[in-house]
């Protein structure tokens, strides 16, 4: 396992009155190890990027400091993910965790260590419809920057048909991520028409899944969803389906789309389609501007934006609380995302804090245009890509 890293960025500038003020810790609880580490290398940075653009400013809560600290989820393995959280609240304090990011951890993590802790979490990749349930039961504690798979489904479908294509086979991750995916897209894409041939579930980890594409392919259809990780099973369902012939043209959900598929398979999956959440081009390019060159991420990778967001509206709603307590800031949340407020995009999380110290509104619009509906998840933007001369190309945004 990769040594966990301690990431604390001093206030400049802090004036000799606010020596003593308060230090407050957040984690950043991600799979830093896992089937999505290639995911989750540019989405702890983007989180630190916030973490640092408030030090430097030194205006949250009368100049408090910041510290992030990163715990390993893991992303598949509950029983590790609990124990990083459970270091992270009891040893090290935190107020706040950025995470978790694959969907069964964060599930684990809020129930059995966030919500008896009375600790505010909020989720830059949890996807599964059923954390939106879970809102009967986290306190008011629980935020996701990432929309539910339940509008997931429906921007698959809307992808597919607008390709023509109606009939599929499907093949999904067996976790919480993966079958709450997959049921969500079949509802939608029936609903609309269309045919799913066979959904059948893959297990990670596994050498040879030649058994898994010879069952997709027995069962037919135009392509290939594959609702996987793109460090794991998912990767091994492609390669099996391309070794054998079985399928060569493929949709991607969220689980996939990273640098690494292209780097991966290049050509040989030109055609096929995939989407994930996403800011508009406007915000993206915004976001782009304040990581730069040497951000040392890259800012249009998956939930990059998001976890930048999610690591922002802690400290947002830390400062229209007018305190760090969990359980107090975490009424604040949705009011400083959402309207009505002067609109704060990002790169102006300082021009923020002054707002709020002054008594003023804010609509934190950041990197992803973030508003939260109902159990406090965002809304939903997606990026529309299409594989073309081994490289994703944006189509659009849906």
């Amino acid at each position: 396992m990769k040594k966990l890293l301690l990431t604390s960025v001093a206030i400049s500038g802090l004036a000799a009155s606010a020596i003593h003020a308060e230090e407050i810790k957040i984690g950043v609880i991600l799979g830093f190890t896992g089937p999505i580490e290639t995911t989750v290398a540019h989405m702890g940075p983007a989180a630190a990027l916030a973490i640092k653009e408030v030090n430097d400013g030194g205006l949250l809560l009368g100049g408090a400091s910041v510290i992030g600290v990163e715990g390993d989820s893991t992303c598949i393995d509950s029983g590790a993910a609990i124990a990083a959280a459970e270091r992270l609240i009891t040893a090290d304090g935190v107020k706040g965790i950025v995470g978790g990011d694959c969907s069964g951890v964060t599930g684990a993590m809020l129930a059995n260590v966030a919500v008896p802790n009375g600790v505010v979490m909020i989720s830059p990749s949890a996807t599964s419809p059923a954390l939106s349930h879970m809102n009967n039961e986290d306190n008011g504690l629980f935020f996701r920057t990432a929309p539910s798979d339940a509008r997931q489904g429906v921007v698959m479908t809307e992808v597919l048909m607008s390709r023509d294509i109606n009939e599929v086979a499907l093949t999904y991750t067996n976790n919480d991520y993966g079958k709450g995916l997959a049921d969500a897209f079949q509802a939608a894409f029936e609903s609309a028409g269309g045919t799913v041939t066979v959904s059948a579930a893959h297990e990670d980890g596994k050498a040879d899944y030649s058994a898994e594409v010879g069952t997709l392919s027995a069962a037919g259809g135009q392509l290939l969803v594959v609702a996987g990780y793109v460090d794991q099973g998912g990767a091994g369902i492609v390669r099996a389906s391309l070794d054998t012939g079985a399928f060569d043209t493929f949709h991607f959900p969220d689980g996939m789309m990273s640098d690494a598929l292209v780097a991966n398979f290049k050509g040989e999956i030109n055609g096929s389609s995939g989407q994930h959440p996403s800011p508009s081009d406007e915000l993206a390019e915004t976001f782009k501007n304040l990581v730069g060159d040497d951000g040392g991420f890259e800012s249009s990778s998956p939930f990059a934006p998001e976890s930048y967001d999610a690591a922002a509206l802690i400290m947002l709603a830390m400062q229209a609380a007018g305190t760090s307590d969990p359980n107090v800031y975490k009424d604040k949340i949705v009011e400083v995302a959402n309207a009505p407020g002067e609109p704060i995009q990002a790169g102006e999380l300082n021009k923020a804090l002054k707002i709020l110290a002054e008594g003023g509104d804010i609509d934190f619009v950041g990197a992803t245009g973030v508003e939260l509906v109902g159990p406090g998840e965002a809304a939903g933007n997606y990026r529309e890509v299409l594989i073309e001369d081994g490289k994703d190309m944006t189509v659009g945004f849906r």
